[in-house]
This record gives structure tokens, C-alpha cells and sequence, in this order.
């Protein structure tokens, strides 16, 4: 195993943990998405005029493909990208340091993208059914969005730190 991390190097461990971290939020954010579109939808058949309330919740679980965009550059900016002065070289330890500062919001993202999309997607039938009580669906997707929040913040406090 140690082979392998060595061959792979700690740039690519690196270039591991960012693509993670923007791709599985990504893939959250569009499955959440997708889920409250698909409630709405419905809705919006039968009352077009509910479109705005239904977007707000649309969009709402898509917010964590933008953290894991934030993450991705926080892990360009640590190696050296934006700098003009060539990748910064890193050992298989700063690696596997960088990869896991990524985990945080890899996982947070992605999860809670799904779930915020499931609470969005039950709070379509706020919409439905009592349409002047629709921002209590989105305080109920706001907790969801702390823990992607904390991910992130997470995610950006342990790269900071990573390579020293």
C-alpha cells in the first residue's frame, strides 16, 4: 500500500481530496436538486403563480457543490496554483494532510445536500397546501445548511494548517 501512495504522490493525493470534495458535493447538490424540482413540478402545474416559492427551495440544496467549489480553490490556492511560482512539491504525508483537510466537506456536502433536497422537496407541500407559510420549509432547510457551513469551515481551517 505504501507503494502505491508513494508512485501516486502527494500531489495527486492532494488533487484527490479537492476533486472529491467538489465532486461529491456537486453530486449531492444535483440529486437534491433534482428531488424538490421534481415535488415542484407538480405544484407549479397546478398553480404556475407558486413558481418563485418553489425555486427558493429548489435552490437552496444546491449550495453545497458551491462549498465544494470553495474548497477546491482553498486546495489550489495551499499548493501553489494561483501563486506564479510553479506547483508547490509535497511528500505523500503533506498528500494524505491535504486529502483529508478535504474529507470534511466531501461528506458533509454530499450528505447534506441529499437531505436538505429531502426536506425541500417535503416542504414543496408547504407550498401546496398553505403557501403563506412557505419560509418555515426554508428554516427547516436552513438547519440542514449549518452542518454543510460547518463542513466547509472545517474543511478551510485544517488547510490552512496543512502544509507548513
Amino acid at each position: 500500500m505504501a507503494a502505491f501512495f508513494e508512485s501516486f504522490g502527494g500531489i495527486g493525493l492532494a488533487f484527490l481530496g479537492a476533486a472529491l470534495a467538489v465532486g461529491l458535493c456537486c453530486v449531492g447538490s444535483a440529486k437534491g436538486t433534482g428531488m424538490v424540482g421534481e415535488a415542484a413540478a407538480g405544484v407549479i402545474s397546478e398553480t404556475p403563480e407558486y413558481f418563485s416559492k418553489c425555486l427558493i427551495l429548489q435552490v437552496l440544496p444546491g449550495t453545497q457543490g458551491l462549498y465544494g467549489m470553495v474548497a477546491w480553490f482553498f486546495v489550489l490556492f495551499v499548493l501553489g496554483i494561483f501563486g506564479g511560482n510553479g506547483v508547490v512539491q509535497l511528500t505523500v504525508t503533506q498528500g494524505l494532510t491535504v486529502f483529508a483537510s478535504c474529507l470534511p466537506v466531501a461528506l458533509g456536502g454530499w450528505l447534506s445536500a441529499l437531505y436538505q433536497g429531502r426536506v425541500a422537496a417535503a416542504s414543496i407541500n408547504i407550498v401546496a397546501k398553505k403557501p403563506e407559510a412557505s419560509s418555515k420549509g426554508i428554516i427547516l432547510c436552513g438547519i440542514v445548511e449549518f452542518y454543510a457551513i460547518l463542513s466547509l469551515l472545517a474543511t478551510i481551517l485544517l488547510l490552512m494548517n496543512a502544509i507548513k
